[in-house]
């Protein structure tokens, strides 16, 4: 790949992306004028809630107009996904997405909408690992233990996940396939609903995704068994990666990115880019990225459209093989 701005070279899963920044258009420098919602599908406090609020105060400051995150969960984040799809293609609805909704599309039938057909990229914002989490009393500190545990009750041990078909159902389902064994999902509205249940004892475990749960795993609130990542987190450093810990093969990650209506202006689509990568290189905000585990992306819309199409297919396959339907 041909590097043409320097500014922005980073790395998804070893796959590098460069970020480019051509001159803003002439038309697009009046845009915005009024203030942008930014639609995010889950509650307050998971991580994709999290990632939107550190990209909206910048781009508020930017771009001189507010930038607005407005939670709206259910159905696995799809709601706030048709919201996206139905509104005008005019540059003042963004989603702030996740894996979640690529991974949507095998699993519902009627979405409402289609990622790849009614709505348009902007950028691949980061990835981070989802951490294999249990409560302290959890007698399993270990993989290797906690499958003994769950095949010694079969169908009693919970694990929470932000709904069917999400980043934590799949992370599950994965491993449950992978170690033959059957682990009860109990499906919650985010990653802020999981980590509150998961410290009351509410729910057993989780495969969370790390920023909500970091937190909590530094304090002592909740245990961290395992990550999910081929490779371990630089932010938990003596946590064991699930296929180091002796589910060979097992890798799974969650990364947030950000799309507008299909059909809005290739001019306003090049400018939220740009602003979008300035906000990532700017360094309060890849202290805060990194203190979560988050490694920042930094892609142009075409080549988050090549990504999104990579992983709809690799999602295709998982959900094929471990028959996750939602209806």
């Amino acid at each position: 790949m041909k590097i043409r701005d320097k500014r922005f070279v980073v790395a998804l899963g070893g796959m590098m992306l460069a970020g480019l920044l051509p001159a803003t258009p002439v038309w697009a420098q009046g845009y915005p004028t009024k203030t942008v919602r930014i639609l995010v599908g889950f509650a307050p406090g998971g991580g994709t809630d999290i990632m939107a609020r550190a990209l909206a105060t910048k781009l508020s400051e930017s771009m001189k107009q507010p930038f607005v995150v407005e939670n709206r969960p259910g159905a696995n984040a799809n709601l706030a996904a048709k919201l996206a799809a139905d509104s005008p293609a005019d540059g003042y609805t963004v989603l702030f997405m996740s894996v979640a909704h690529i991974m949507s599309k095998p699993v519902y039938k009627n979405l409402g909408y289609d990622i790849e057909r009614d709505l348009a990229p902007i950028t691949v914002v980061s990835e981070v690992s989802n951490v294999l989490a249990a409560h302290p009393a959890l007698p399993a500190k270990t993989v290797k233990e906690l499958v003994a545990l769950a095949k010694a009750k079969p169908g009693e041990l919970t694990y929470a996940s932000s709904g069917v078909g999400s980043p934590e159902h799949f992370a599950g389902e994965l491993f449950k396939m992978m170690t033959g064994t059957n682990l009860l999902m109990v499906p919650y509205k985010g990653g802020g609903p999981i980590a509150i249940d998961l410290m009351a004892g509410h729910v057993m475990t989780s495969f969370s995704t790390m920023p909500p749960i970091i937190p909590h795993v530094r304090a002592g609130r909740v245990r961290a068994i395992a990550v999910t990542k081929e490779q371990r987190a630089s932010v938990l450093p003596d946590v064991p990666t699930i296929a180091e810990a002796g589910v060979r093969g097992y890798a799974m990650s969650t990364w947030y990115g950000a799309v507008v209506p299909a059909k809005t202006p290739r001019d306003v689509v090049t400018r939220l880019n740009q602003e979008m990568l300035k906000a990532l290189a700017l360094p309060d905000v890849k202290e805060r990225l990194a203190s979560l585990g988050a490694d920042i992306v930094a892609s142009s819309p075409e080549q988050t459209a090549a990504f999104f199409k990579t992983e709809l297919e690799k999602y295709t396959k998982v959900a094929n093989a471990a028959k996750i339907r939602a209806d």
